[in-house]
């Protein structure tokens, strides 16, 4: 990356290469329950940013590194031009058991986190192309996901 003066250059590989860190910085417990997923999405459902979004239809646990495969899949897609907002965050931890322990002994340590999905969630945004390239880069994303979803046009 080169920077000169309030210009930033970068080329193409470096923008594909860019994670974002789905951790949460801090959280009030280490551990959550499980909880239910139960009803429809009452926030997150409308679009809010960009004018093509991908809503959730199912209820499901999306992984942090299923919104990374996403975003990266509508990035590679789009390549430049295109503005995306990525409209969930993984914030819950999910705790597993190392294998051959004896029961008791407490709960397992964090592994992995993940966002709770109800149906009507609208999981990324975007704008900036065309309505068939929009099409186009969320359908591959929701390839990506493990749930069903629909492509939205805001009005």
């Amino acid at each position: 990356m080169r920077r000169n003066s309030h210009v930033l250059f970068c080329n193409r590989d470096e923008i594909l290469k860019r994670t974002i860190d789905y951790n949460p910085k801090k959280t009030r417990f280490r551990k959550q329950h499980r909880g239910r997923m139960k009803g429809i999405a009452r926030r997150g459902n409308s679009i809010s940013f960009g004018r093509y979004a991908l809503q959730a239809l199912e209820p499901a646990w999306i992984t942090a590194r299923q919104i990374e495969a996403g975003r990266r899949a509508i990035t590679r897609y789009v390549r430049r031009g295109a503005k995306i907002w990525i409209r969930i965050f993984p914030d819950k931890p999910v705790t597993i058991r190392t294998t051959e322990t004896r029961m008791g002994s407490g709960k397992g340590d964090p592994k992995y986190w993940v966002c709770v999905i109800k149906p009507g969630r609208i999981l990324y945004e975007m704008s900036g192309v065309s309505e068939t390239i929009a099409r186009r880069a969320i359908s591959i994303a929701a390839h990506k996901m493990p749930i069903q979803t629909q492509f939205l046009i805001s009005e």
